[in-house]
């Protein structure tokens, strides 16, 4: 037995166990979407999966309450596997391993999956709670929100019949969010040649390891260093010992600030000491600028074997001049909420095969002008840089509404609850409810949660008094909905 499942609301825990022993990865949830199919059978519950994959739950009125207007509960069973290197986990099977520490539930060595995995569990326990008081509900369980929000962008109109969507994936307790960025995925690719590695060279894997990471949109504002930002900066430096690069393999997400950056190179023999000095050299530079944020911070050299190709010099030149160059972290911060950052970009991913490099970077912005400008900047340096460049992906923010009836609610109730006004905020990440209100824009909405630290990262973890004040705070909003 998990030891989670003695915490309380044991309903809302015991459901969460449930997730995470059943592997629910972006774009392989569907063992979770049979275990959510069961669930509603189990409980005489009408239910039913939509085109794109989408669970769709339906408990009735309690008894009294049915003049309340419909609610949405919407959160998504899909989430960002991201795991230690010295950690042996499979997460298209092995199950998530939640464990308690010191007021907290983390995972062992792996993303916990709170994220939005307390969502998906406290919506199953209103599901299943006989004692809850509520106006009709439908539960919108949707799939694969972290790798593209599928399952928003599939969504069809009509399919709902609520009035006000309450979206659970919101990661800070007594904040209420009414905003969110729009974001889209620029993809730069340089083909290239192979050519056979000259000989007089000394093969050398030349790594950056122990960064934070962390969420692109959430994290980006606290300046953590970028492992294929750093790797870069070593292979400009590096190009004055005429380095050949054979491999790169940087990052793993879209959405996650990249951790770690691995590649293969080659250098003359007779410059390995001096190579060895620039490596040296720019590490204590880089360690300097990101000690408060990225203590941990590694950069290796370390004699490898040679291997039989490298990147032609041209492209290898365009390359690292393109990535180097390339906008990364915040671009500019929000000028009508305060700590807001309105437009990033991550540059997220970095790898090599035997034909190509592909490059891979997430845009944010709250503003739909300021993002599709950041594109266009991209679009030019990779432009300049000979590459083949791409943008897909696109979806819209979701713009505040200071008059929202259940904001006003939701305000209220959480200071009847506990003596003080939740925070109003927006968030620089692609929430889906910028998707869904754009299919159901009679929707009023609100986006909340419990407290969530570094998600996406193996050092995600969830508080545990804030998932019941979360619990308890859900239960009291559902039943001050306002009347039809």
């Amino acid at each position: 037995m998990s030891e989670i499942k003695s915490l309380e609301p044991k309903s809302l825990w015991n459901n969460f166990d449930m997730i995470c022993s059943i592997a629910h990865p972006s774009k392989k949830e569907s063992k979770l979407v049979e275990a959510l199919v069961e669930f509603a059978t189990r409980h005489n519950l009408e239910h039913t999966i939509d085109k794109i994959g989408n669970v769709i739950i339906r408990k009735p009125a309690t008894k009294g309450m049915e003049n309340l207007k419909g609610v949405v509960l919407q959160a998504h069973i899909d989430m960002v596997p991201q795991k230690n290197a010295d950690t042996n986990h499979d997460f298209a099977t092995d199950p998530i391993l939640p464990w308690i520490d010191n007021g907290w539930v983390r995972a062992k060595g792996t993303t916990l999956g709170a994220d939005n995995g307390i969502g998906v569990a406290a919506i199953l326990a209103v599901l299943e709670d006989k004692n809850a008081i509520h106006g009709p509900i439908e539960a919108l369980l949707t799939i694969d929100e972290e790798t593209g929000m599928t399952g928003a962008f599939g969504l069809e109109a009509g399919v709902l019949k609520g009035d006000i969507l309450l979206n659970l994936d919101s990661e800070t307790e007594g904040e209420l969010y009414v905003g969110c960025a729009g974001g889209i995925d620029g993809t730069f690719v340089f083909d290239y040649k192979k050519e056979n590695t000259p000989v007089g060279l000394s093969a050398f894997a030349l790594n950056v390891t122990g960064l934070k990471g962390g969420h692109s949109g959430m994290d980006i504002i606290l300046g953590r260093a970028n492992a294929n930002k750093v790797l870069f900066r070593l292979f400009k430096a590096l190009e004055k010992v005429n380095i050949r690069i054979s491999e790169i393999n940087g990052g793993s997400l879209r959405n996650a600030i990249p951790r770690e950056a691995f590649s293969t190179v080659a250098i003359p023999t007779d410059k390995v000491a001096e190579a060895k000095s620039i490596v040296e050299e720019l590490t204590k530079e880089v360690k300097n600028e990101y000690s408060l944020v990225e203590p941990s911070l590694e950069i290796s050299f370390n004699a490898t074997s040679l291997l039989p190709n490298v990147i032609d010099l041209d492209t290898q030149s365009r390359l690292i001049n393109a990535v180097y160059a390339c906008p990364n972290g915040v671009m500019r911060m929000s000028d009508s909420m305060e700590g807001l950052t309105e437009t990033s970009t991550n540059l997220a991913i970095v790898k090599s095969d035997d034909k190509a490099i592909s490059i891979s970077c997430l845009l944010r912005s709250s503003v739909d002008s300021a993002k599709m400008d950041l594109a266009q900047m991209m679009l030019s340096v990779f432009t300049l840089a000979g590459a083949k460049s791409t943008f897909t992906g696109a979806y819209p923010g979701w713009k505040p509404n200071m008059e929202s009836p259940i904001l006003k609610t939701m305000q209220e109730t959480y200071k009847n609850l506990y003596g003080k006004t939740p925070k109003i905020m927006a968030i620089h990440a692609g929430l889906e409810c910028g998707l869904l209100g754009g299919v159901y824009p009679n929707w009023d909405m609100i986006s909340f949660g419990p407290t969530i630290m570094n998600p996406h990262s193996p050092d995600e973890r969830v508080n545990i008094d804030s998932v019941k004040k979360f619990w308890d705070y859900l239960l009291a909003t559902l039943k001050n909905i306002p009347k039809k």
